[in-house]
Parts: structure tokens; sequence; C-alpha cells
């Protein structure tokens, strides 16, 4: 795993220390050695910091060069499947001088040009300059485990993994983009292409970009998307075939995700996702760690024992570390290195996690597409319940219930999103349940910025997938949305923030193209069951004893933290601070109201979080 930065352009660049500035501003996404390489005509710049995975000789630095063919790259991410091709191109008479994955990168692109894109089995996120071609060549992996944000501005690009290296460069602007400021109120989050700084972008997941040094030019495109479901395997489809495919392909992906030329784990809570990983990793390896992360005094987030349970069934090297309690000062630190602020409070257990199985291994594996892939969040099967339920009920009477509990239920009261949900046509739509401030709460919280303007719901309204299934429509939803724009995020910069590498073998492509062109939304998720297909595994796979039924989320006791101390001294004075950009009227009645009992963590988190990120660097509306 690694940091990546550069510029390219049709003049010269007359501003190079930025460069190695920026590529330092992420030291903790490699700390093992650090490159910079300016072409000869001073039109592109390439900078890399290392975290040393596989080939940790000097033959891995970066940037890496093919002369012969005057390719350049730098590569952050892990191509599991590099021995194969290795193997495939050496056959067409390659000749490779190390064992590194990004030198297969470099021959495949060599070999088979963009469309090498499709051979990579991995998470990566790359920049390749092609200087016969005059042209940079971008991409990001089909799921988005890894980042790249770019500015286009002037005839020249500017990228890197994290949006504080771009900001190193003191010519770049740092205002908010107000459609992104309006989507992350609403969504927790700030979806596809569009950025929180105005100018700014994110490369999307599983898309490549070609920028063209001579013309300025640019050009974007999707390299690949979510198979549809075969329309036969709704009606018939043979389960013990479905399972022992799905189970092949698991073992696999665990085997290619285990090798490392450094210590690897496996982050065990104990629930469904992570103890299969485990099952899986105790085949490919007679050596397995585990870790889990208790929290003491916090009983029921504590998954220990049921993680003891699976470590002692498989026999793994368990161990069991103790997070301590997290400290204020921790936010302005994730604050400045989530790059975009994000409602996400369990960026902080996931953050001590990575701090402690650093202590361990450089690389874990975890659980992380489960859910999205394979039915496990409850809200697919209250979804499923409120379309057969209410669906008949007619629209305009729904519609009359969604803006009644907008208007007299407080923000917070449990149910209230559910309700307004009521006001979406279940054939087509998709409710927000997990919305944080809905239209009416973010007009006022806006109130004294001229600014901005509501278009979060039409954007989302926008990504909805089109599909007849409402389970289809959600799923996909969330992998191409809450799973990229905050899960992958949230897991990408606590891990990398602590320099270890965090690998997800559910999102494999094979396994997200079988989850979603195979699988029966019947074998997903009902009104009445979640996770049907892989809690079928378990039973395989897992002790008798194992709770196929618990879910536990990773989370922290967000709302005792906010009834005194430190979290809720540093929150009043955040939010009443004169230059907070919020109403302070708002604030107060969202402060009171979980005072007395209502949900507001999650949102007071999301203000002051968006308050510190501004804060630390230094963004003007």
């Amino acid at each position: 795993m690694c940091g990546i930065v550069g510029v390219g352009g049709a003049a010269p660049s007359q501003d190079r220390s930025w460069l190695a500035i920026g590529r330092d501003a992420m030291t903790h996404r490699g700390p093992d050695d650090a490159g910079e390489w300016w072409s000869a005509d001073g039109r592109v710049g390439l900078a890399h910091r290392r975290l040393a995975i596989v080939d940790l000789s000097p033959l891995g630095h970066q940037p890496m060069h093919m002369h012969e063919r005057g390719l350049a790259v730098v590569f952050n991410g892990e191509i599991y499947n590099h021995n194969a091709l290795r193997d495939e191109l050496s056959g067409l008479g390659y000749v490779f001088r190390s064992h590194s994955d990004t030198e297969v990168l470099l021959a495949a692109y060599a070999a088979w040009g963009q469309e090498c894109l499709s051979r990579f089995n991995g998470m990566f996120a790359f920049a390749l300059y092609d200087a016969p071609q005059h042209k940079l060549f971008l991409a990001r992996d089909r799921a988005g485990e890894k980042p790249l944000f770019y500015h286009l501005a002037n005839g020249s690009l500017q990228f890197a993994s994290e949006l504080k290296a771009l900001l190193a460069n003191p010519a770049n602007p740092r205002r908010i983009d107000a459609e992104a400021l309006d989507c992350f109120l609403a969504m927790g989050y700030v979806p596809g292409e569009r950025c929180m700084l105005q100018g700014f972008n994110k490369l999307p997941a599983a898309h490549a970009l070609v920028f063209d040094l001579q013309t300025g030019q640019s050009n974007l495109w999707r390299y690949w998307q979510l198979p549809e479901l075969d329309a036969g395997t709704q009606s018939s489809v043979d389960e013990a075939a479905l399972l022992d495919e799905l189970e092949a392909l698991l073992e696999d992906s665990v085997r290619r995700q285990m090798v490392a030329d450094v210590p690897v784990g496996v982050l065990l809570s104990g629930g469904v996702d992570s103890s299969l990983v485990t099952a899986m990793a105790v085949r490919a390896s007679s050596q397995v760690q585990t870790f889990t992360i208790g929290f003491p005094g916090h009983g029921k987030l504590d998954e220990t024992e049921h993680a003891r349970l699976i470590a002692r069934h498989f026999g793994t090297r368990h161990t069991e570390l103790m997070a301590e309690d997290a400290t204020v000062d921790l936010l302005p630190r994730l604050a400045r290195q989530f790059d975009e602020p994000m409602v996400d409070s369990s960026m902080i257990p996931t953050f001590l996690v990575s701090q402690l199985v650093r202590q361990h291994c450089t690389v874990a594996l975890g659980g992380d597409g489960g859910d999205e892939l394979f039915g496990g969040y409850g809200h697919y099967s209250r979804l499923q319940w409120m379309q057969q339920k209410l669906g008949p009920m007619p629209l305009s009477l729904r519609r009359g219930i969604a803006l009644s509990a907008e208007k007299c239920l407080p923000v917070g009261f449990k149910g209230r999103n559910w309700a307004q949900g009521l006001g979406v046509d279940l054939d087509n739509g998709l409710p927000l349940i997990a919305s944080c401030f809905d239209a009416t709460t973010r007009r006022r919280l806006m109130a004294d910025q001229t600014n901005w303007h509501l278009v979060a719901e039409s954007l989302r309204k926008s990504r909805v997938p089109e599909h007849t299934d409402i389970l289809q429509r959600a799923t996909r939803m969330d992998f191409a949305n809450y799973l990229a724009e905050d899960i992958l995020v949230k897991v990408d910069r606590a891990s990398m923030l602590n320099s270890l590498e965090m690998r997800a073998p559910l999102l494999d492509y094979r396994l997200i193209e079988f989850a979603f062109g195979k699988v029966p939304s019947r074998l997903k998720a009902t009104a009445t069951e979640k996770k049907i297909l892989l809690k079928r595994l378990t039973a395989r796979l897992l002790p008798p004893e194992f709770d196929q039924q618990r879910k536990q989320g990773f989370s922290i006791p967000l709302g005792d933290w906010l009834k005194g101390g430190a979290f809720r001294k540093l929150f009043n004075e955040v939010l009443r601070d004169p230059q907070c950009s919020f109403d302070t009227g708002t604030v107060d009645g969202l402060l009171r109201g979980q005072d007395k009992g209502r949900s507001n963590g999650e949102r007071l988190f999301a203000l002051v979080l968006f308050e510190l990120w501004r804060r630390e660097y230094a963004v003007t509306f």
C-alpha cells in the first residue's frame, strides 16, 4: 500500500517544490521509501510513498519505469493475480527484474494497453505516463477500495491518493463546493466524482481517465459495471451448486489475499463475514493470526467471546487487543486525515483497531462488502416489509404522512426517517432511510449561508439504479454509494494513518459479479431474514453453536460521551463558536434534542467534523 501524487501539463511545471511536500504529507501511507521523478521536458512529475508489502527489495522502488517503452508509473494497491499475469507476460517475451506487482502492471499496459484493466484482480489506484503517446492514464479499482483525487485546470492535471497532497500546492483553491456540502449534510458523504472542494474531483470507482498533455483534454469512462441479474435465477436456481460456487470463490479470494512478504492477520469480530474469511484463511495457511478488539466497559460493543469461539474452532493464533477509550484530541487528527468530512463516528474505533493491529502485522484481512453483496443490513428486510404492507396504500396518502412526519416530529425522533420514507414510490424509488438532515433541517442549518442551495435529493434520485426489485435497487445503491463513499473511505484512511494495509476478500470482483449476477434476491434477504446464502455457508463451515443471527455494527457509545465530559465540551465549543458555519439556533435545538434522548449524536458528529476539517485546511465558502 502506498501514496501517489503527480502532475502533468502541456507546459513545464514552474513550481516543482510542492510535489515532494505533497508526497510527504502522506508519509503514513508509505513510511518505507520515497521517490520522485520528473520527465526530461519538465511536463510530468510523479512522486510516491511506499509501504513495502510484496518484494521488499529496492527493486520495488517507485516511480517505476519501463525505459525501453517510455513508461513510468506510480501505483497504490495490490494486484492479487500478479503471479498468474507474470507467467502469461513472460510467455509473451517480457523479462522481469523484480517480484513486485508494480512491474507486472507496467508490462500489462505495454502488452494490452488500457485493456489491461480487465485483467487485474485487486484494489488499486495508479497513474501511468506514456511518453510516446504524451498521455497520462489514471485508473481506480472496481469497488473503489483505493482513493484517487484529481484537479484539472489551466491545461494541467494534478492527482493524488489523498486530497491533502494536492493542497500542498499553494496555487490550488480551498473553497467549499456547495453541491457537495448539501450532499454531505443529506447523505453523510460526498458521492461519486464530486469533492467537497471546488475544482477538485474524485476518480469514481471502476473508472479510468486519460489526459492528453498536448491538447489539455481529458477523457473519463467507466471500464466495468455490476452485471445484471440473470432473469432465470429468480425463479429457479440450483442452490447447492450456488453454495459450492460461493465457497470456491471465497476460498480462492482469501488464498490470493493471504500472499505477502510481511506478516498478515485477520480481523475477527465473530460475525458472519469475518468468521468465513477466517475459515478460508486456515485452508490457505497453517499459521493464521486472528485479532479481536475489546472495548472494556462497553459490554454491548465487546465481541471477544464470539471471536474466541471461531478462533478455538479453527486453531488460530488468536490475540485479543483491548482498546482504550478515545480521547477528544483524536477528532482533529481524524478530520485532517479524512480529506472530506464524513458522517460516521465508527471512524474512531476503526482507527483504534488499526493502531493496535499494526503493532503485530502490516496486512490485515477484513469482512467488508458482505452486507452489500449478500443482503446483510436490517433496512433490506424493512424495505421489503414496507413495500409488501404499505405499498398498496395510495402514494398521495403516504406522501401526506411523510410530510406530516417532517413537519411535526422533531429531528432524531425514533422512526421519523422511516415515516418520511413513505413518500417515495416504492416501485421505482428508494427512501433515504439513513438521512442525516432532511431538506427542512438543512435550510435552517444553512440559513446564514448564501452560497448554498438544495440539490441532494435530486442528485441522489439520479443515482438510484433502475430495477423492478426493491432489494436489487437497495443493494446496488449501497454498493456504489455507501460502501464506496463511506465504508471503504473510512477503512482506507483509518488504516493507512497507521500504515496498515487492509484487504477485503469479499470484494474480489469475481465475488461481486457472482453476488449481483447469479444470487437471486430471495437468497439474500426477505422481509424476515437477512444474508440468507452466506448464513447457509456458515452452517456448512462454522461450529454449530455459532450465532448466525447476531448483527453487531462497529460503533462507539457516542450518546454516552455526549452527556458530559470532554466530548460534550468540544462539541459545544465548536458548534457555538461565532465562526461556525451552521445556524446557532438549529444547532442548539439538536443539542437539546440529544439531551432529551433523541438520536442526534451522529448528526452533531457530522457538524463538528465538518468544522474541524474546515479549520484544519483553512477552507472558506
